[in-house]
């Protein structure tokens, strides 16, 4: 007999033991192709973790990552690969499902050890913030292309200028955003952007991409690799370092999220109206019970709206929450993207904000939170599927 729906879950079942990364490039300065960016940080992160790469029985990633993992598996030695996972969608609306796809293959028994990962090296095969595609213009492109809708941040801004009028936001909400990931990347020397600090006049004054995007409201782009170890909960503790486990993942989109000419049903969205009680419900906890939060910067206003729909505040209290003095660790009131994120530490299409989740949950960020038990990530905002992750230490299983 099948269990309900509430006994099926991935709560404290699973624990990050390793995580690993590369040193962060400029997009297309990578002295290494992509494919030994990827076993770069596998490595590392099999040696934060104290672990035999050749133990490695599984891999997962997401955004059609190039790099195969029977491939992988072959360079790595590993005894025999179980579980190879991908989970669809463009950008980076995956990295945190793709954790979820390697927690639910450890707990079906198709794996005892998968390593999560993504690499980019965009001079070996180019950036992905350029437009390309375009000699067949087909789906959602036949309604953009004619009227010069070409690059992301041109679709996104138009759902984040109808979310800013509908709900009052202000352009100071989205720039204290970029502030607190500046901010916390100057105590990062592993963030693209330390020693190059920002304030309110350099954001101000700094060029329109799109309107309402400035140049600092936009993400990197880069090259490099992050890689975390996952295991089982029963093994969580034979490892080097301190686990940190998985109290609950959710994935999807909302009724008609994907309508192509940008007219579904809830347009001026993140698209966590439906993933975000999800995640709750199988964590058993609440917005005040998270500590820090590592949220997806594709562009600043995804961040507002999404942190909105994870119910940290109404839409029309963005502008008082959302102040640099809230968002910086170690005191603020919801500490955000510790590490610099997307905007200052590196765009690895995410995946880093969920190994600085990890180091916030250990203790060991260069910008720790005071409340560090849990910590979100959030995965993607304004693309479809979207994911997001809670992580928490052994004392809230």
């Amino acid at each position: 007999m099948s269990k309900p729906a509430e006994q099926r879950t991935l709560r404290g079942r699973v624990a990050v033991v390793g995580i690993g990364e590369t040193d962060y490039y400029r997009h297309g300065t990578s002295p290494d192709p992509e494919f030994k960016l990827a076993l770069k940080a596998i490595l590392a992160a099999c040696k934060d973790a104290g672990l035999d790469p050749r133990d490695i029985d599984g891999f997962s990633s997401y955004s059609d990552d190039r790099n195969e993992a029977s491939r992988l598996a072959a360079a790595l030695g590993t005894h025999r690969l179980r579980t190879a996972t991908m989970q669809w969608g463009g950008g980076g609306g995956g990295c945190c499902a793709a954790v979820a796809n390697a927690a639910a293959s450890i707990v079906a028994g198709l794996a005892d050890c998968v390593v999560v990962f993504r690499a980019l090296a965009q001079g070996q095969y180019g950036r992905f913030g350029q437009v390309g595609g375009i000699e067949t213009i087909s789906g959602e492109k036949a309604y953009l292309m004619p009227y010069g809708v070409l690059a992301p941040p041109q679709r996104f801004a138009m759902k984040v200028q109808r979310y800013m009028h509908e709900h009052g936001v202000s352009q100071g909400a989205l720039r204290a955003i970029a502030l607190a990931s500046y901010h916390h990347a100057q105590l990062n020397p592993r963030a693209v952007m330390h020693g190059k600090p920002l304030d309110i006049a350099k954001y101000d004054a700094s060029r329109w991409i799109v309107e309402p995007f400035h140049l600092y409201d936009c993400c990197m782009e880069n090259d490099g690799a992050a890689a975390l170890v996952v295991v089982a909960e029963e093994r969580a503790r034979e490892f080097r370092q301190k686990p940190v486990f998985v109290l609950g993942a959710a994935m999807g989109a909302g009724h008609r999220s994907g309508a192509v000419p940008h007219n579904a049903p809830t347009y001026a969205s993140a698209g966590f109206n439906t993933v975000a009680p999800d995640l709750y419900r199988m964590a058993g906890l609440g917005p005040s019970d998270v500590g820090t939060v590592q949220a997806y910067e594709n562009f600043t206003g995804g961040v507002v709206m999404a942190l909105a729909e994870h119910g940290f505040f109404e839409p029309e209290q963005a502008n008082d929450f959302l102040t640099l003095e809230n968002l910086t660790a170690p005191s603020g009131r919801l500490p955000l993207n510790t590490s610099g994120g997307n905007l200052a530490e590196c765009y690895m299409h995410g995946l880093e904000l969920v190994l600085e989740a990890v180091r916030q949950v250990r203790g060991t960020s260069t910008n720790q939170a005071e409340r560090n038990h849990a910590a979100m990530v959030i995965a993607g905002p304004m693309v479809t599927p979207v994911s997001n992750l809670l992580l928490g230490s052994e004392a809230t299983l």
